[in-house]
């Protein structure tokens, strides 16, 4: 079963946010599309200064099974990758939550429209 932090906020695309407190989200994908996709080996990541948009898509996770398209699930502006990814894209499978995260974002806004731990748990076990 997959894990769903409750301190997490995520989207129906399987992106999770964790709001740093100080106007700046951490954004990964979720232990159950991790668990999906299988063994990752590779995450394009989005470019530091990018702006992104609700639902736009900002890069694509790649694995030995599926490449499947990463989806914003905020607005805002990219400050930090993820660089470790580059060489070692398994971390995602290993530490979605902790190593594996993919940005850091500036929030433009609030962070509205997303599911608590709770939700999302009922929507992946709906999929199921």
């Amino acid at each position: 079963m997959s894990q769903v932090p409750d301190n997490l906020q995520y989207a129906e695309s399987h992106e999770w946010v964790l709001d740093n407190g100080d106007g700046t989200v951490t954004i990964g994908i979720t232990d159950h599309a991790q668990e999906a996709l299988g063994d990752v080996v590779f995450v394009e990541l989005p470019e530091v200064g990018q702006t992104l948009s609700k639902g736009e898509e900002f890069g694509v996770i790649e694995s030995v099974k599926a490449a499947s398209d990463l989806y914003s699930p905020i607005n805002g502006e990219v400050i930090e990758i993820n660089e470790a990814l580059e060489d070692a894209p398994e971390t995602v499978n290993e530490e979605p939550y902790e190593g594996g995260w993919i940005m850091k974002v500036h929030l433009d806004g609030a962070v509205e429209g997303l599911l608590d731990a709770d939700s999302y748990q009922a929507t992946i076990d709906a999929e199921s």
